[in-house]
């Protein structure tokens, strides 16, 4: 079983999330409703992972 910390595993959805809302944005232009939307989980994540890194420290 691999054990990953939690930092370690928002990293990696930031990053999958970050590809996802790219590729929207290029098929389905900034503005979209689709875009927006992943934009705000985006956020969500980033949030999650500053909490993360404040507490750590």
């Amino acid at each position: 079983m691999v054990n990953i910390s939690f930092k370690q595993f928002l990293k990696m959805e930031i990053e999958i999330k970050r590809k996802i809302m790219y590729r929207k944005a290029m098929d389905l232009g900034f503005t979209h409703p689709s875009v927006v939307d992943c934009s705000q989980e985006l956020d969500v994540l980033l949030n999650k992972y500053s909490k993360a890194i404040n507490k750590a420290s």
